[in-house]
């Protein structure tokens, strides 16, 4: 090993990689790290700094209860905390199942008939469905229609995703819609930005009449008790699983999901779990499709989505598990309950309320405009719209909370008369039917599957893992006691910054670390993965080259023993790859760079490098 890296012994490389000012008892007797009690004292200030309010902020993020027996047994054991999606399924049986029950758990609910092994975030996975409705389109068709009261993040990331591509996005109104020749998909969100439920079942038709492709942002606890999307032939449907037992932490990482047709499902992005017999005739799960796998389509490449967020997809499917189909009806009739009680109240006191049809969440005209100060003064965080306010209601929402929230807008008690969800769009079909999601329903049944699972697997309290080095880690343990915090877990992304202040603190310290270690001016925290960091970077040395009215500049030269995402993500910028040669060991051929720069040095817009070579 040291040999291939240029040493002749130990050290000698010892002597490379540390800096000569460090004197040799130093390098011999580097300082140790502080104690687990000073490391964990220090995160409780950091975490105590954030300040926890009742919120009912909403819009794609809600409290939620972790089942302790998942939370101890899952989040907090090493057996499971340190596995992702996996390279080598014969080591990887006990994970494998909790994905695929994950799988079906998203095919029942959204009511479609496949669906992949999790993806990034609600956000990613909603650009992700516009390529794949893209692609269909085989590039005759260059603009998607995206409904008005889509989540804001969500439009962002659509937004920032399609104009390297030349997508046009055109947001308006679902009833305001044309449907050109030149429109590949539409995106709508369900239940509503601001909570209200619509029938979309006749602009569905008319969608596909024109040859459109419909793509449908949920809410899985919705779908509980709502008439789901595949019910009204919806062909793409994505969301966040954040709601089944995963926390907020102040805005991810989740598990998101994308579920579509049997037709789709070549085109589907991510990790597919599927059953396969081995060779002595019994059951076996793999991964399945894996030749449209980025890492071997390189920049022919539809995704560059590598991994998912396996962890919190076994998590969110536990929780399914857990409950059972029943349980999860009672949990969202008990949210809609809530939201139809403080609806009722509201009315009964003079307020103006915009919908009559909603899940969760209500949307009420201001009758003071200082509403959201004097709530933030009673520790009540709510949304603002401007005119109008909105709240949302989860899981983790008590009698008592609600009493609290009537008396604040000067109300009382009402109990509602009418049902909030219109008879058209309520669920009839049945969902979670399979074994898995009606047996274990006890702690001691629960606690015995989850380990089951975790002894089919090889994971990093067994041994070293030979794959997938990049995303495999043993997390220390004050890292994880930490993450279980309220201060950090509970916290939703779209508080003020002064209820943040811990997690700022953590921003800053992490920034500045990282900008010294890489040598850089600045670092950004906002990709969610490796991919993620690889197209950020792309997007940006776009950015750079437009701005100097380089906008020729579109060829990136890749080495070909890169990872097939960094293919991938060149061509998700908008960029074209050009490959250089390497030898056997992964090194540059030099000439074959210096060649293809000076053939393409008009058009040269970067070049993308692994340090050290993958």
């Amino acid at each position: 090993m040291l040999e291939t890296l240029g040493y002749d012994n130990l050290s000698e490389f010892t002597d490379a990689i540390i800096p000569d000012s460090i004197s040799m008892d130093e390098k011999l007797n580097l300082p140790s790290e502080s104690s687990e009690s000073e490391t964990l004292s220090h995160l409780k200030n950091i975490s105590e700094r954030n300040k926890l309010f009742k919120n009912y902020l909403g819009h794609g993020f809600y409290g939620t209860i972790v089942p302790g027996v998942i939370k101890r047994n899952i989040l907090e054991n090493p057996g499971w905390y340190t596995q992702y999606t996996p390279y080598q399924a014969e080591i990887a049986q006990g994970r494998l199942e909790a994905l695929l029950n994950f799988q079906t758990m998203i095919c029942d609910i959204t009511g479609m008939e496949i669906a992949n092994a999790s993806l990034l975030d609600e956000s990613t996975a909603s650009a992700e469905a516009m390529m794949m409705a893209y692609n269909l389109s085989k590039g005759k068709k260059d603009q998607i229609l995206v409904s008005g009261n889509l989540f804001s993040q969500t439009l962002n990331v659509i937004k920032t995703r399609a104009d390297p591509l030349d997508i046009k996005v055109k947001v308006s109104p679902n009833d305001k819609f044309e449907f050109s020749n030149r429109v590949f998909a539409i995106l709508l969100q369900y239940p509503s930005s601001n909570g209200s439920l619509i029938d979309y079942s006749k602009l569905v038709e008319e969608a596909h009449s024109n040859g459109v492709i419909v793509i449908v942002a949920t809410d899985i606890l919705s779908l509980c008790v709502l008439a789901p999307p595949g019910d009204w032939n919806a062909d793409i449907v994505v969301g966040n699983s954040q709601r089944f037992g995963v926390p907020m932490g102040f805005g991810g990482p989740h598990a998101a999901f994308i579920a579509t047709r049997e037709a789709f499902k070549r085109n589907l992005p991510g990790r597919l779990v599927g059953i396969s017999k081995d060779i002595h005739g019994n059951p076996a799960l793999r991964l399945a499709l894996q030749t449209r796998e980025q890492h071997i389509r390189r920049d022919r490449a539809t995704s560059n989505i590598c991994t998912s967020q396996v962890l919190l997809a076994i998590m969110s499917s536990m929780y399914a598990v857990y409950h059972g189909p029943h349980k999860l009806r009672k949990i969202a009739e008990r949210v809609n309950y809530f939201a139809r009680v403080f609806y009722t109240s509201l009315l009964d006191s003079g307020y103006l309320v915009e919908s009559e049809f909603f899940f969760d969440t209500i949307k009420v005209s201001k009758k003071d405009d200082n509403i959201i100060e004097s709530a933030a003064e009673k520790g009540l965080n709510f949304w603002d719209y401007g005119e109008s306010i909105g709240l949302s209601f989860d899981e983790t929402t008590t009698k008592e909370d609600l009493s609290f929230l009537i008396d604040f807008f000067g109300a009382k008690w009402i109990e509602p008369k009418a049902n909030s969800i219109p008879k058209g769009l309520q669920r009839e079909s049945e969902y979670l039917k399979h074994p898995v999601f009606n047996i274990y329903h006890s702690e001691t049944e629960m606690l015995r599957y989850i380990h089951k699972l975790e002894a089919k697997d090889l994971s990093l309290n067994n041994s070293m893992i030979p794959l997938g080095s990049c995303t495999m880690k043993l997390n220390a343990v004050s890292e994880m006691v930490a993450v279980t915090w309220p201060g950090f877990s509970d916290l939703h992304p779209y508080v003020p910054k002064t209820q943040a202040l811990g997690y700022q603190d953590l921003f800053r310290d992490l920034e500045t670390w990282l900008a010294e270690i890489t040598g850089f001016s600045a670092i950004s925290l906002q990709p969610n993965a490796g991919s993620q960091g690889e197209y950020a970077g792309m997007l940006v040395i776009r950015a750079y080259h437009h701005s100097r009215g380089d906008f020729n500049r579109n060829v990136c030269l890749i080495p070909s023993s890169a990872h097939g995402t960094n293919p991938a993500s060149a061509v998700m910028a908008g960029m074209k790859v050009v490959v250089i040669r390497c030898d056997n060991q992964g090194n540059i051929d030099m000439e074959d760079l210096k060649l293809k720069s000076e053939q393409y040095s008009d058009v040269l817009a970067a070049i993308m490098i692994t340090y050290p070579s993958t």
